[in-house]
């Protein structure tokens, strides 16, 4: 394995040095940590100073931050509270904007796997980026928070079956065939932590919380990785195996001791949002493709296009969810935090590339467009609802990652 010393140094500065600007900046401008680590990446990587090298190390470590994030994303969803109208609503607008990306992307792209590429990016939501901030701003749990919380659950979901069906190079019989074989062993797994299987867990996750054997976290890496693997095995997208997986460890985890299950979420957060999720957005700005983007105009023209309908095709749909007797302020700001999305482009534009369907500057552009959505969208909805109503927005004293209770 290919290993820099300079990367392996240079990698975890800038995971240090990312808060501290948030913190600094936040005073006047509060922007979301990733934007940091992304943004100082591509500063200190290839494309601009090429003072940071990604080695094989680094791509096998942004490969698990990548599964960790969509495994906490999976272990932050609540399907009790967003079941019913939210969950109902939201997967209708995502239906909805799959078919007007793909349709809207076949104009533009060279060809039909193109758009086909560039319709399945347009339709996600980074539930992953948005949950942090309706915690610092106390709107998790009221009915606006539901909703964008289900548009979330339904723009990380949805694209990862998208992928799996139409991306994967099978037949769509095939590909159903298979999705349908995981399902089978995940559903099982689902039933029996939702019968309470789990409950017999809880005794060894209580005793070894403060010991060296660290049961929880040791069951969350091997159901990550048994999951991951197994979508690999089926040929699947191996983030559907890691959202799967933190679906289930949450199933798994109810009904334990509030006290417990409080420091067993402390300890998966301080591993994803404090090691391996950091190293995938420092990755993603190091490889970011700065000359395909702004090599071509053409290409860069794309970026503000992708931004736009980025807006058009996941934001207006997502205004299905939004909860009913919404206000006008409350409606924008459903549809700015439905239009954010990064985690799921970045994986669709790596697959395309990979296989030759999608040019890299047009990868680069819309990997550009979700990195501008998630400095932008999130800033105007939340200034959007303090307008309405006098909601706390976050401060520079909160921790950017981990959130607190509102």
């Amino acid at each position: 394995m290919d290993i820099s010393i300079g990367t392996m140094v240079l990698v975890p500065a800038i995971a240090v040095a990312a808060p501290l600007l948030v913190r600094a900046i936040g005073r006047w401008l509060v922007i979301p940590l990733v934007v940091f680590e992304i943004a100082l990446g591509l500063l200190l990587g290839p494309a601009v100073l090429g003072w940071v090298v990604p080695d094989d190390f680094v791509t096998l470590l942004s490969e698990f931050g990548l599964a960790m994030l969509f495994f906490l994303a999976g272990n932050e969803i609540d399907f009790r509270a967003i079941r019913g109208r939210p969950l109902s609503r939201a997967a209708i607008g995502w239906i909805i904007s799959l078919a007007a990306g793909i349709g809207i992307a076949a104009v533009i792209a060279v060809d039909l796997p193109a758009a086909a590429f560039i319709g399945i990016a347009l339709t996600s939501t980074a539930l992953g980026t948005i949950m942090p901030v309706l915690r610092d701003s106390g709107d998790l749990r009221t009915p606006f928070g539901i909703a964008v919380i289900a548009l979330g659950a339904v723009g990380e979901f949805g694209p990862l079956l998208a992928i799996s069906l139409f991306l994967s190079g099978r037949s769509p019989v095939l590909a159903a065939a298979v999705l349908l074989s995981f399902a089978v062993v995940t559903g099982v797994a689902i039933w029996l932590a939702a019968k309470g299987v789990g409950k017999r867990l809880h005794r060894i996750i209580t005793s070894t919380l403060h010991t060296s054997g660290q049961f929880a976290v040791r069951l969350v890496i091997f159901m990550l990785l048994a999951l991951v693997a197994l979508s690999i095995v089926l040929d699947l997208d191996m983030l559907l195996g890691a959202f799967t997986a933190g679906v289930l460890y949450r199933l798994l985890l109810s009904g334990a001791p509030e006290h417990d299950a409080e420091i067993v979420e402390t300890k998966l957060e301080a591993v994803g949002y404090g090691f391996l999720v950091p190293v995938f957005f420092i990755y993603t700005g190091l490889t970011f493709d700065l000359a395909a983007l702004f090599g071509d105009v053409r290409t860069a023209v794309l970026l503000p296009i992708f931004l736009v309908l980025m807006l058009l095709v996941r934001g207006l749909p997502s205004l299905l969810a939004a909860p009913a007797e919404s206000s006008r302020r409350d409606l924008v700001a459903t549809a700015l935090f439905g239009a954010t999305g990064l985690p799921i482009i970045v994986a669709v534009t790596a697959i395309g590339v990979d296989n030759g369907d999608l040019p890299s500057g047009t990868a680069a552009a819309l990997v550009g467009a979700g990195m501008l959505s998630v400095l932008l969208f999130p800033l105007i909805a939340l200034a959007i609802r303090k307008n309405r109503s006098g909601a706390p927005t976050p401060t520079p004293e909160d921790d950017p990652y981990v959130p607190v209770e509102g």
